[in-house]
């Protein structure tokens, strides 16, 4: 006798289409294709997620910079004086400090100033 999957198969192919909705075409209707979009689709997610730290990274950097620069300071010197300081504050943080709290970050500034 030929067993066809039943109940299984139903809930594996449910949730390939579930995953797929919204999307257009045919992919989100017919199995084969859905299949294939899903997976393309979470390729292309890891493969973004992965661009994005890079992103957010180049973006906190620029913002730092624009900030020291006013300063009269460069990124680089001012990088390796808290190297040298031993402040260990990351580039997100260091971007949210000169764009929210400038005293705090001039303070840091003259920090890294003094030792550089």
């Amino acid at each position: 006798m030929r067993v066809k999957g039943g109940p299984k198969r139903k809930n594996r192919r449910k949730k390939i289409l579930n995953f797929t909705e919204g999307m257009r075409g045919r992919s989100k209707d017919a199995h084969k294709l859905a299949l294939r979009a899903m997976e393309r689709s979470l390729a292309y997610a890891q493969r973004d997620r992965k661009a994005r730290k890079r992103n957010m990274r180049r973006l906190w950097i620029v913002r730092i910079t624009a900030a020291v620069r006013a300063r009269g300071f460069s990124y680089s010197k001012f990088m390796a004086a808290l190297k040298s300081q031993n402040i260990d504050l990351n580039r997100k943080m260091l971007a949210n400090l000169a764009a929210t709290d400038p005293k705090s970050f001039d303070n840091l500034l003259q920090t890294a100033k003094i030792s550089a």
